[in-house]
């Protein structure tokens, strides 16, 4: 009754394969690490593939009790930008994996 059985079994298995390489893929990512800095390196973070803070640094001469907003603002700018970062890398592995299987962008 259909023509394609045998190409289905074989998709099915790619499928599996690729779905086996992702989670391998995901679990690297959550052990790797980027760093960001703001305020030209007087706030430092650095941020596992699982969004985790691993660490904060403050330098000394940032923290100005006359000016907590300033601070504030920096931490805001590499939060940001570390968090910005862990997107891009997981975007960029995850488009090694999915790159031969000819699927329209934002499918997975």
């Amino acid at each position: 009754m259909f023509n394609g059985g045998g190409n289905m079994a074989g998709m099915m298995k790619k499928v599996q394969k690729m779905q086996s390489e992702m989670k391998k893929m995901q679990d690297e990512l959550k052990r790797k690490t980027i760093e960001v800095s703001a305020g030209g390196g007087a706030v430092k973070i650095v941020m596992d593939g699982e969004k985790q803070v691993q660490n904060l640094v403050i330098a000394p001469d940032a923290v100005d009790p006359e000016d907590v907003e300033m601070l504030q603002d920096l931490i805001s700018a590499a939060f940001n930008e570390a968090t910005k970062k862990v997107d891009e890398m997981m975007a960029q592995e995850m488009g090694k994996l999915t790159s031969g299987l000819g699927l329209p962008p934002g499918l997975l």
